[in-house]
């Protein structure tokens, strides 16, 4: 049996926000505040994706700071990005 959307967004929501650093935290877990109910179900598996690596390559790549993997690579990450921007 599937996950239930809503209880799949909170668990995200959750995941998001406890990425082991502090500025990660605020980040990851502030897009996902403010994203998250604007993602459809692809884009909740690509963010899921970028949830299952290590908080500092996420950060890196959410800052630009490094290149991420074609794995990760697309609208969400881009999303991230511009939210890092503001």
């Amino acid at each position: 049996m599937s996950e239930p959307e809503d209880i799949r967004r909170r668990r995200l929501r959750y995941q998001a926000s406890r990425r082991g650093f502090k500025e990660a935290d605020l980040l990851v877990g502030g897009f996902a505040a403010s994203e998250i109910e604007k993602l459809d179900a692809r884009q909740l598996d690509a963010f899921e994706r970028l949830l299952s690596h290590a908080d500092h390559d996420l950060y890196a790549w959410a800052l630009g700071h490094e290149a991420a993997p074609a794995s990760v690579a697309g609208e969400v990450l881009e999303r991230l990005k511009a939210f890092a921007r503001k």
